[in-house]
């Protein structure tokens, strides 16, 4: 820990002390980027966010205000809902972004984004249309038959390739 500014010192001297000491000590010594100039981000004020936003693979819709990140998610839905396995799951998965809809809402800190709850009727249409699709592709890719193999002319050279293989 650095030692108190004595009064009769001013600060730039007393500051200037402290890193010709720090220098001395070597704590300057080997630090990441040495010798490298330093990145030139032009006026952008949030290069930081950005930078902390790539180095820990998060997105940025974490920082968006509640409303509009719920907005996003309302937007998401029937693609996000479209692989879940039952009726059941998805009635839950709208019940629950329907209650966070409600509770920002209610609150008295809320920007003035528009938002609806969901109605549960039409994602589950949705998803029973994109569920029957995905079984009818299914049964299609199970009803043709799979190709065969070119049938060979040669009988010396069909067991030519029966035995390598």
């Amino acid at each position: 820990m650095t030692e108190r500014k004595r009064p009769d010192v001013s600060f730039e001297t007393w500051i200037e002390r402290q890193i010709r000491v720090a220098q001395e000590r070597g704590d300057f010594d080997n630090l990441p980027g040495a010798g490298k100039p330093i990145p030139d981000h032009g006026n952008d004020e949030m290069w930081w966010i950005k930078n902390y936003l790539e180095r820990e693979g998060l997105s940025g819709e974490a920082l968006l205000p509640p409303e509009l990140q719920l907005r996003k998610e309302i937007e998401r839905l029937p693609e996000s809902v479209r692989t879940v396995p039952t009726e059941r799951d998805v009635r839950q998965i709208v019940a629950d972004l329907n209650r966070r809809v409600a509770a920002c809402m209610l609150s008295p800190q809320r920007l003035p984004v528009p938002l609806h709850k969901v109605d549960v009727d039409e994602v589950l249409e949705a998803w029973r249309i994109a569920r029957q699709r995905r079984r009818a592709q299914a049964k299609e890719a199970l009803a043709t038959p799979p190709s065969q193999p070119p049938i060979r002319k040669s009988s010396k050279a069909a067991r030519a390739w029966f035995w390598r293989r």
